[in-house]
């Protein structure tokens, strides 16, 4: 029973709890931004690259109020908490060409799972045991006949 809850509780699982320090690349080049759309945990510590391959693009992250800029062939760097759960654009805040406007992706912030599921676990396990635990004292109080 219990290596059922464990198995149910941390299956399908393949990072630990702590929260982790992704480092994430972007590339930028009119009009789209490659991935265009990111993924992390609550809690992490992100840092995200952005590299322009034609012109210079912007990236201004709503939710966060954070913005960075490169240069046509360099990079820039920002690095924040992601502590605020949800999803987020993210979106070119220099005027880069006529489908400017159109140049936005996401960021989506989702909740440390391993903590959800470690409190389930003990909740799974120690239910049972103080159950049992009290039926056995009760048992033993009953006079025996």
């Amino acid at each position: 029973m219990i290596v059922l809850i464990v198995f149910t509780a941390f299956s399908g699982i393949s990072q630990p709890g702590s929260p982790a320090e992704p480092l994430i690349t972007i590339e930028a080049r009119q009009f789209a931004y490659q991935p265009g759309e990111i993924r992390v945990r609550q809690g992490d510590r992100v840092t995200l690259r952005l590299v322009s391959t034609d012109v210079v693009h912007g990236l201004y992250l709503e939710g966060y109020d954070l913005s960075l800029q490169a240069e046509p062939g360099k990079t820039a760097t920002l690095t924040f908490v992601a502590d605020k759960p949800g999803s987020f654009r993210f979106r070119c805040n220099v005027s880069c060409g006529s489908m400017h406007p159109f140049m936005i992706g996401k960021l989506t912030v989702g909740a440390n799972e391993w903590l959800y599921r470690f409190i389930f676990l003990l909740v799974a396990v120690f239910i049972p045991v103080v159950v049992s635990s009290a039926r056995q004292k009760t048992q033993s109080l009953e006079p025996s006949v």
